[in-house]
């Protein structure tokens, strides 16, 4: 029989270890805040229900203030999965080399920006100088970098020095709704959220209209922490690569990811990412 005092130990080690066990059992998960929380609730519900039947464990979605919440959080592993842009993911990557990207969307291979103005006059960047202009968060892949980076290699343009006035608006939904209500002269959002507002008649285009889209790029994927461990790493990649748009329920998943299917993706994709970054000044 244990005496008092190593009963109370062993009483506290058993206990310790049930609680590393349950937070074990519980797949936390994230994404960069792109659009408005109430959004991407409604977009992870069915996927975090599908990953905690295929998984067998509970799936938590951990919502977070903003880009940079993300990225210090799964580096310091308090989340396991975070959907980020590719500019997140670099920023993860340079603080955990171990961070692996999982999978991406079929689209996320070749992502575009779209340029958007409800000025009649603007046609092209040139109709915006002097202007003002709005990019989303500052550390968004599609509603910041690359749209500057574009600019600064192929039109010579530095937004601080180019426009009257450079503003972010924190969301891809928000610029749109800042270009519609005239806010500002012109803004660039994804074109994934681009398509959406239009689908749903979120924005007026006959008001509201493209100028201008970016060369492709690589940008969304799904990210696990570095010190997962491997067959937990595994199982989630292949539940992404089982979605399967023949069926129904699977369907209705990747329609609310704007996912036609997820692919494979890999840490290399992203090193044009990290140099565009830093010739953007964004990376030090």
């Amino acid at each position: 029989m244990l005496k008092p005092p190593l009963a109370l130990v062993a009483g506290l080690v058993l206990s310790c270890c049930a609680v590393v066990a349950q937070a074990a059992e519980t797949l936390r998960v994230s994404a960069i805040p792109d659009e408005a929380p109430t959004e991407l609730q409604r977009k992870f519900k069915p996927l975090g229900e599908y990953l905690a039947r295929t998984l067998g464990m509970e799936v938590k979605f951990v919502p977070v203030s903003d880009y940079p919440a993300v990225v210090e959080s799964l580096a310091s592993d308090r989340l396991d999965l975070a959907w980020l842009g590719g500019f997140t993911f670099v920023q993860v990557h340079l603080k955990d080399p171990n961070a692996t990207p999982l999978v991406q969307r079929e689209q996320d291979a070749q992502f575009t920006s779209k340029f958007i103005t409800a000025n009649p006059n603007v046609k092209s960047l040139a109709d915006l100088k002097g202007k003002s202009f709005a990019f989303g968060s500052i550390s968004s892949t599609s509603g910041s970098l690359m749209p500057r980076y574009f600019m600064l290699k192929e039109d010579k343009i530095k937004p601080e020095d180019y426009f009257s006035r450079v503003a972010y608006s924190g969301a891809h939904d928000a610029t749109a709704a800042w270009v519609q209500a005239g806010k500002v002269d012109a803004g660039v959002l994804n074109a994934s959220v681009w398509q959406k507002l239009v689908d749903a008649g979120k924005v007026d285009t006959s008001k509201v209209k493209v100028f201008a889209t970016t060369p492709t790029y690589f940008d969304y994927n799904w990210t696990v922490r570095g010190n997962m461990d491997p067959a937990l790493k595994a199982k989630i990649k292949k539940a992404f690569l089982d979605l399967d748009p023949a069926n129904p329920e699977h369907k209705a998943i990747l329609d609310l990811q704007a996912a036609s299917r997820f692919i494979e993706t890999k840490p290399e994709n992203y090193l044009g990412t990290e140099q565009a970054a830093r010739e953007a000044g964004l990376l030090k």
